[in-house]
């Protein structure tokens, strides 16, 4: 029970006649732990009236019991809410899930509290969204209708201010898909909306368009609400009540605003010569300013609804224009077919033109290598020749000019392999680890004769989803070129490293380096770059390049990086991290 302070003094408000009663009520809620309160609040408002609306007042006595009330009773308009019910602080919590939760804003909050120091109102109203505060010792029956009929007053603002929003959103709605008819059927609905909303009372209202403009000329009905809802999209001159079908063609034969009592009929003509007739009745009479405000609204909707009879026209005119552009596009179609035919063509001569190539260059290099053995050995049986030096020159020369020959065979070679890239990768789960081990084993011969040291640092069972045999050209090609541009002596390393996302294969020398000029070329074809190979090797300019397409094809990347010309070079291989089953 509350303290004594918590007692409602009632003072005694009679003497004013009640208004008019209309079948409306105010929705109130009364959130507090003491009966007491709830009956002495009861008896304060029991002659209340406002607008000819009397009190509907819905009872909690808990914080709990109040959540339950505002979910079944969204429309409640004002809420007398007690600070310290099942805790100190039930009240204010109640507070914040009616505004954080619920959403609520509209709904109207007058905080009562029988103990005013437990919750300062300065704290309270700063920090809550609250309405009213005010201690129960205060609130007589005259501060509570003050309180209440303020709190009420700016209800009804709100109210009409969410009714007015929702019209208008209904409108703007309709104004971005003017297309077909529904859009112009969304429009109507829009219309009746906004002018219930602009009017502030209930209405049944019907809007009915003529498309002839003449007397004979059919009508529909585009929209209806209240109890005229039921004859949206109907033929009103065939379906329409009787009396109601009387009304709407008295309007289009006066073709001018008429107010009655209860009745309001808006005519309104579009610039294309169709009719609009909206008829609203509603339970109270409309003022002078009601009146005005519905015939400037009515002055504004005949562009509104031309807007949309114009949509509809052009929609017409584009469906001619797609007929044309189907048919054109299905001229282009087919000479797009004559042209992929013989793109097919030549994509077969120029597969082609590169098998004979790569034959007639792996037919030439065989003879060559002949030639190049039978000058080695020549040069070994003339040695006690007495022309000896001579004929060394000569063959020197038949050497030099073959090992030209098979330079430029090895480039029409890789030629070839590069032109042909375009063959599709195998995927299958592939050990890198393993792969990369395999690599490093099979270049160890040429490390050793250069003294060098080749390591590899590659946890085990690192699987990726690859074609095997092209990723071993890929590393292949990285790891010789290390070893080809490592100085006598120098160490190359091979490394294996992944993560969730990616896998990584880095090979590191400590060769030449590269210059950024270097970098910047250094996956081109025929590209030589700044550094030679320290053993005299020799090189097509096309192995990175090839290195680039094959880890392009499996989605991956391939970078380079050297801090600089004498400092070595670091290439990195990184493959995306697909799961294997």
């Amino acid at each position: 029970m509350a303290d004594q302070d918590d007692v409602l003094h009632l003072i005694d408000d009679s003497g004013h006649a009640p208004e008019t009663i209309t079948g409306r009520k105010w929705k109130i809620a009364v959130i507090d732990d003491d009966h007491a309160v709830h009956e002495g609040t009861r008896f304060a408002l029991s002659d209340y009236n406002l607008n000819g609306q009397t009190l509907e007042i819905l009872s909690a006595y808990s914080a709990a019991d109040g959540r339950l009330l505002l979910r079944e009773h969204p429309d409640i308009a004002a809420v007398l809410l007690d600070v310290i019910m099942e805790t100190d602080a039930a009240g204010l919590e109640l507070v914040q899930y009616i505004r954080n939760e619920l959403k609520n804003e509209t709904v109207r909050i007058i905080l009562r509290t029988g103990q005013p120091g437990q919750a300062p109102e300065r704290r309270v109203i700063v920090d809550y969204d609250i309405n009213d505060y005010k201690a129960k010792t205060e609130l007589t029956a005259d501060k509570l209708f003050t309180s209440l009929t303020a709190a009420l007053r700016s209800y009804q603002q709100l109210e009409r201010m969410v009714q007015t929003r929702r019209g208008l959103e209904i409108i703007i709605d309709a104004a971005s898909t003017l297309y077909d008819f529904k859009s112009m059927q969304r429009l109507a609905e829009g219309v009746l909306t906004q002018i219930t909303s602009l009017l502030n009372v209930d209405c049944a209202g019907i809007l009915v368009l003529r498309d002839g403009g003449d007397v004979g000329d059919t009508f529909s009905v585009l929209a209806g609400s209240g109890c005229y809802s039921r004859f949206t999209g109907c033929d009103a001159s065939r379906q329409l009540d009787i009396e109601l079908r009387n009304m709407v063609e008295a309007a289009f034969h006066r073709r001018r605003h008429e107010f009655a009592d209860h009745r309001t009929v808006l005519y309104v003509r579009t610039g294309s010569g169709r009719e609009v007739i909206v008829l609203l009745e509603s339970a109270k009479e409309l003022l002078d300013t009601d009146r005005a405000l519905v015939e400037i609204f009515g002055s504004r909707l005949s562009i509104a609804f031309d807007n949309v009879i114009l949509y509809q026209q052009l929609q017409d005119a584009n469906a001619q224009l797609e007929g044309r552009v189907t048919e054109r596009t299905r001229a282009l179609m087919t000479a797009n077919r004559r042209l992929s035919s013989q793109w097919l063509r030549l994509q077969r001569a120029n597969a082609f033109k590169n098998e004979v190539l790569g034959t007639v260059a792996h037919d030439l290099k065989n003879p060559l290598g002949v030639i190049l053995g039978r000058t080695e050995m020549l040069s070994e049986l003339i040695s006690v020749d007495s022309a000896r030096e001579h004929v060394v020159a000569q063959v020197d020369h038949i050497r030099d000019a073959t090992k030209r020959l098979t330079t430029m065979v090895d480039h029409l070679i890789s030629d070839a392999m590069a032109d042909a890239f375009d063959i599709t990768i195998r995927r299958e789960p592939v050990d890198i680890a393993l792969l990369v081990t395999e690599v490093a084993e099979a270049n160890q011969p040429l490390a050793v004769n250069k003294q060098q040291s080749l390591t590899v640092s590659a946890p085990t069972n690192q699987m990726a989803m690859c074609d095997s045999d092209r990723m071993r050209e890929a590393i292949d090609n990285l790891v010789s070129n290390a070893i080809k541009y490592s100085p006598i002596g120098g160490k190359i390393s091979l490394a294996v490293a992944h993560d969730a996302e990616q896998l990584t294969i880095r090979v590191t020398d400590q060769g030449a380096g590269l210059s950024p000029e270097d970098i910047g070329r250094l996956f081109g074809r025929f590209q030589r770059l700044s550094a030679k190979p320290t053993a005299g090797e020799s090189s097509t300019g096309l192995g990175l390049s090839i290195v680039k397409r094959i880890i392009d094809m499996h989605g991956g990347n391939v970078s380079a990086h050297s801090a600089g010309p004498g400092q070595g070079a670091t290439f990195s291989i990184t493959l995306p991290n697909k799961k294997t089953d």
